[in-house]
């Protein structure tokens, strides 16, 4: 059999997966005409690429987030369902200044998500008023933090990683601080890019998977970790790979992945890896608008001293 891996659905980017309670894979993603919250579940990561997508949202026509739905997680936090999205006003078409998004968040208090009613409870206010995008959220040692991408405009880039605790699932406890912001030459090219965090606990440390540069075939992601023990907040508690952990494999017609998840595999203590790729180069146009990026998933492996291996987004190893 071949080892090279086949997209799990097409035209989804950006997509989250994670295994809930009662046994069923849920995922979300990108659309590609931004329009709309879907969610899928299935009992197998496989069942998730035929599984009917259930509409939870969709965008008004107009007001503050109305245009370009990005980038959309559900989560389990504190007895409710959430999602957590990207959008930007009306304005943002009107080409008087694109990335113009902020985070919002839906709630829905049905055990089912698939019934029951979505809330829009507004904007998550990070206290920073500007650019924001790719919130996600984690529980550790009983408390949860929210972590996301957002341009800080006294400082040159798009968008740095910051993190916080939350008071409650929607509004922030506690002021952003940043953990990261585009540095090396391959978080630079085309936009001085971090985004797309992702949260990982294992082997005693606090993994946070991210992506960057622009989102054609430059884009790769990176790894941030701390000890599990270490107080989160602190910038000086995490470190940084100074290489990216994934980046395009050409020799395989797979490119730019990033924006990934982990979620449970089938096995105990197996961990997959879920992310976004491209299948060619000659994209047409601006790269944002291209539809096809496609959700991919693969097995997360592990080195000796229990860093993880991300290897080739075109294979299983």
């Amino acid at each position: 059999m071949s080892d090279l891996l086949e997209p799990l659905i097409r035209q989804r980017a950006d997509p989250h997966i994670s295994r809930h309670a009662d046994g069923f894979y849920y995922f979300t993603a990108s659309v590609p005409q931004y329009d709309r919250v879907e969610i899928r579940r299935a009992p197998t990561i496989a069942g998730l690429a035929e599984a009917p997508a259930f509409v939870a949202w969709r965008k008004p026509d107009a007001g503050p987030c109305s245009e370009l739905i990005w980038a959309p997680e559900l989560h389990f936090n504190q007895g409710a369902w959430y999602v957590y999205f990207a959008a930007a006003p009306t304005r943002e078409l009107d080409h008087q200044g694109m990335f113009q998004h902020r985070m919002y968040a839906l709630r829905n208090t049905s055990p089912d998500p698939f019934a029951g009613r979505w809330e829009l409870l507004g904007q998550v206010d990070t206290g920073l008023d500007s650019f924001c995008l790719d919130a996600t959220t984690f529980t550790h040692r009983g408390r949860l933090y929210y972590l996301w991408a957002q341009k800080d405009p006294a400082i040159p880039g798009n968008s740095n990683l910051y993190i916080a605790s939350m008071a409650t699932p929607w509004q922030l406890g506690g002021p952003p601080v940043r953990l990261s912001r585009p540095e090396h030459d391959w978080e630079c090219r085309g936009f001085l890019v971090n985004e797309g965090p992702s949260v990982l606990v294992r082997h005693g440390r606090v993994f946070v998977s991210y992506s960057a540069s622009a989102t054609d075939e430059n884009y790769a992601m990176g790894l941030l970790w701390a000890d599990e023990d270490a107080d989160l907040l602190d910038p000086a508690s995490w470190r940084k790979s100074p290489e990216p952990v994934m980046r395009s494999a050409p020799e395989d017609s797979v490119f730019g992945p990033g924006h990934n998840s982990f979620t449970e595999g089938a096995t105990p203590g197996e961990v997959l890896l879920v992310y976004h790729a491209r299948t060619y180069t000659e994209i047409v146009g601006d790269p944002l608008w291209n539809p096809d990026r496609h959700s991919f998933v693969k097995p997360l492996r592990w080195a000796a001293d229990g860093m993880p291996r991300f290897g080739r987004p075109s294979r299983r190893d």
